[in-house]
């Protein structure tokens, strides 16, 4: 099959972000805080041979699908989010984050079983010499459950809603009944579902619109050892796991080696760019958040493959979790070469 190459002109460019601003996603799943304790490391502890790092700043993040609604937002788009924290220090600092971030919070809900889940980074000269984690991980009860599904369920019949983004970190918020009486709603009423999975409901999700594992997760998911760099196998395997499912896109993230996609007429493979990667962490949340606006947009799915590529590349870049900056997207875009 031949492909024109073609520049993606500023126009282009334009017009699919007005697309973007049109969109309002209902984001369900995990949410937590990234924390960031940022310091220099000069001298060996004499209690063990580890690093002392003298903190010299501490930042606070949304992370996890607080960190997809930053991207969407961040994008032009409207996220709803829905979630739970702890009724903890941690929680309400949550809370502060969304706020100043300018994201409803009418979605999160507070469970005083539970605590807030918090990824606590220790970075010296850019580099991640720690991390330590917070968490509850088993899924929420039964009440809570049906608490935030009414919720949900009032905002689909309240809001026109475009797409809906299940964000799964495996800390027990989407619950394998949760994901599938929303489900049950999105189907009929012709709104895009997207999935970020995660091993414990990986077999769970079935006729999504979008299903974006990354390699680790899909090859776990299915309990198969495979190469990363053997696209070849990668594509059959993930073909027949799409049929099965029922997916209309299976979405395949390779960090360093770029991303694949398939759909049912065709499969594109996109080697990443080469860039200075500072961190990766935050770059699955907002390939999932570019993904999911193209998915709802009606987005090629060339294009879609193409701009979360680069969108996750670009925020790789930064040290931290960050959402995409839109300017600079824009402007990696238009310099983009790309086959239609």
């Amino acid at each position: 099959m031949h492909f024109n190459i073609n520049i993606v002109d500023h126009t282009e460019i334009q017009q699919l972000f007005d697309k973007f601003e049109k969109i309002t996603a209902i984001v369900i799943g995990d949410a937590m805080v990234d924390s960031y304790l940022w310091g220099k490391v000069d001298r060996v502890s004499p209690e063990a041979p580890i690093p002392i790092v003298s903190v010299m700043k501490k930042e606070n993040r949304l992370g996890g699908a607080a960190n997809v609604s930053l991207n969407l937002q961040a994008l032009g788009a409207t996220p709803l989010l829905f979630s739970v924290i702890g009724d903890d220090e941690k929680g309400r600092r949550f809370r502060k984050l969304m706020e100043k971030n300018n994201l409803s919070t009418e979605g999160i809900f507070i469970d005083p079983h539970r605590i807030t889940t918090v990824k606590s980074r220790i970075i010296s000269g850019g580099q991640h010499i720690a991390r330590v984690d917070e968490e509850s991980v088993e899924f929420i009860d039964t009440d809570l459950e049906l608490l935030i599904f009414n919720a949900i369920k009032r905002t689909l019949e309240n809001r026109k809603i475009d797409v809906i983004i299940f964000v799964d970190y495996d800390k027990g918020v989407i619950t394998p009944s949760l994901f599938k009486k929303v489900q049950a709603l999105a189907q009929p009423a012709g709104i895009a579902v997207a999935v970020d999975p995660k091993k414990r409901n990986f077999g769970v999700y079935d006729h999504v619109d979008l299903f974006k594992p990354n390699f680790k997760e899909f090859t776990e998911g299915l309990g198969i050892s495979l190469k990363k760099g053997d696209i070849d196998t990668l594509k059959k395997i993930a073909e027949q796991y799409k049929k099965e499912k029922f997916f209309k896109f299976i979405f395949i993230t390779l960090s360093e080696l770029g991303v694949f996609l398939s759909n049912s007429v065709s499969q594109t493979y996109y080697p990443a760019q080469i860039r200075y990667i500072a961190d990766v962490s935050g770059a699955g949340d907002t390939v999932l958040s570019i993904a999911s606006l193209c998915l709802a947009s009606g987005v090629d799915p060339r294009q879609m493959a193409l701009l979360s590529n680069i969108a996750g590349g670009l925020v790789c870049e930064k040290v931290g979790v960050v959402p995409i900056d839109k300017a600079i997207l824009a402007r990696e875009l238009g310099k983009t070469e790309f086959a239609m």
